[in-house]
């Protein structure tokens, strides 16, 4: 989800577990999640510490929720994961398939505390860290161009935007909230999408490229995009970093997007993993990720600074939101995806 994610899980060493007993083997646990940088992060800031502390090894796998979900798939006979960190969205896909296990309130203690946004249909998985989809829009330039700020999805189809928006790709989370967001605003929903991609082939006609990383900030940076589909915390972000940017909550409501944390069904070391997502939901943890990545807790005893918990999704935005209905867009999303690629993504 975030950069810093990793920083704020350095904690897990601390809270997973109690020191191994030498009656107690060591295990392997494996993690699947977000590359990049959180990646590189991860390995260097959490991994040593919660392996000495578990008495365990850990081997990290990197990749996007999609690609997380794919390695489940092929690996359902035999799993070699234990715990899959996955949007929910993708989620959805791979709960339906069987291939999550239910968390065990006797382990993952910390569920008792987790806000109604979070808790996952038959608690199969977590949602450990909230943020919304929304617009993204470089205000320095909407004010220099005397473009009024955005308001909803079709402020995006503005001609004087014309090749300045970068557009999320169908194959991301973004992608599906930015068809969505433009279903709401025409009347439609999930099962009735075809408001959605008439409003999206309308802004696509201001689109430079489809991003399909979910991850657009050098766009904005080298100055290619003024505006995009996006996610809070990834705004506040590229702000701190000087840049002038700005997050929007769309008029139709933004889209709560979750990053969750799940135990493979069949997972070679079910204890193991239980602990580890408990660990994740410990107050520490929660304030951290909101300190430094602007993920709003998942938690109902995470109390913030002030000034972080005006960057983050407060309960005032929460309350706006609308959860997608991912079982009716998975069912859908294949049938989506070759619609969009022939008449939003068409040269």
């Amino acid at each position: 989800m975030t950069r810093l994610l990793a920083v704020a899980l350095a904690l897990i060493g601390l809270t997973a577990c109690s020191p191994p007993s030498p009656a107690v083997s060591a295990g392997r646990l494996v993690v699947a999640g977000y590359g990049g940088s959180y990646q590189e992060a991860f390995e260097q800031a959490v991994l040593p510490d919660f392996e000495k502390s578990c008495g365990c090894e850990v081997t990290y796998i990197a990749g996007s929720s999609t690609d997380t979900v794919a390695k489940l798939k092929a690996q359902q006979a035999a799993p070699q994961i234990d715990v899959a960190l996955i949007d929910d969205g993708p989620q959805a896909q791979a709960a339906q398939a069987g291939l999550l296990a239910e968390l065990d309130p006797a382990t993952v203690t910390r569920l008792a505390k987790v806000e109604k946004v979070a808790r996952l249909p038959g608690d199969i998985g977590v949602g450990f860290a909230l943020t919304a989809t929304g617009i993204a829009y470089n205000d320095k330039w909407y004010a220099d161009n005397g473009v009024p700020a955005p308001r909803k999805l079709s402020d995006l189809a503005d001609p004087r935007l014309k090749g300045k928006v970068v557009f999320p790709s169908i194959s991301n989370t973004y992608g599906v909230g930015a068809l969505m967001l433009a279903a709401r605003e025409g009347g439609g929903s999930e099962r009735d999408a075809e408001p959605g991609f008439a409003g999206v082939e309308k802004v696509a006609v201001n689109a430079f490229t489809f991003d399909t990383t979910a991850d657009v900030s050098n766009y904005f940076l080298q100055g290619q995009a003024v505006a995009s589909v996006w996610g809070g915390s990834r705004v506040e972000t590229l702000a701190d970093k000087g840049f002038p940017i700005t997050f929007a909550y769309p008029e139709e409501g933004a889209i709560p997007l979750l990053a969750t944390a799940n135990v493979v069904a069949k997972a070679p070391h079910p204890d193991l993993a239980q602990k580890f997502v408990n660990a994740l939901l410990e107050p520490a943890i929660q304030r951290k990720l909101a300190a430094e990545g602007y993920d709003a807790p998942t938690v109902t005893d995470a109390e913030l600074d002030p000034a972080v918990a005006k960057r983050v999704v407060g309960a005032e935005q929460a309350a706006g939101m609308t959860p997608l209905d991912w079982s009716v867009i998975n069912d859908s999303r294949a049938g989506w995806t070759d619609r969009w690629t022939k008449e939003v993504e068409r040269s």
